[in-house]
């Protein structure tokens, strides 16, 4: 039988490692490494946006793909407010923001630094998590937009 205390450990280390799955989603991105992302997710996981509806690791795989082969593309997602609620000993919920700064440059290559006078977009990510193999991974990301950058012009 398990302390209250070890309960509540157990629940902290799992609500970091979940934290910490959408803290290395973004890394992977803004570092060039998409490709990778496909991995942090269940096998029948879903992302989805107003105008994106990817169903499983092979869609977000392949999604992501093409989002790694953008070299012009200069990116940081910003998550902050994270908030994780284990819902059993397998599953949890999390509510994120993202402020995402993200600059396409005209000569085909990321500028660094790259100009920026405000985020291209800010919005909130929805999260579920599921604890599988022994590994806690993305089950499913909604992510609603708050506010957007206007055009120039």
């Amino acid at each position: 039988m398990t302390s209250h205390g070890d309960h509540a450990l157990d629940v902290i280390v799992a609500e970091r490692a979940c934290e910490r799955l959408l803290y290395e989603y973004a890394r992977r991105i803004d570092r060039g490494d998409a490709a990778d992302v496909a991995e942090l997710f269940t096998d029948d996981a879903v992302w989805l946006a107003d105008d994106i509806d990817m169903r499983g690791r092979e869609a977000i795989r392949k999604a992501f793909n093409g989002r790694q082969a953008v070299t012009r593309r200069q990116s940081r997602h910003v998550i902050t407010n994270v908030l994780v609620d284990l819902t059993s000993s397998d599953e949890a919920q999390a509510v994120a923001y993202l402020v995402n700064y993200r600059h396409d440059s005209t000569t085909g290559t990321a500028e660094h630094p790259a100009p920026a006078d405000h985020p291209k977009l800010v919005g909130e990510y929805h999260l579920e998590f599921r604890h599988v193999d022994g590994a806690w991974r993305i089950a499913s990301l909604r992510f609603d937009l708050a506010f957007l950058r206007s055009r120039p012009g």
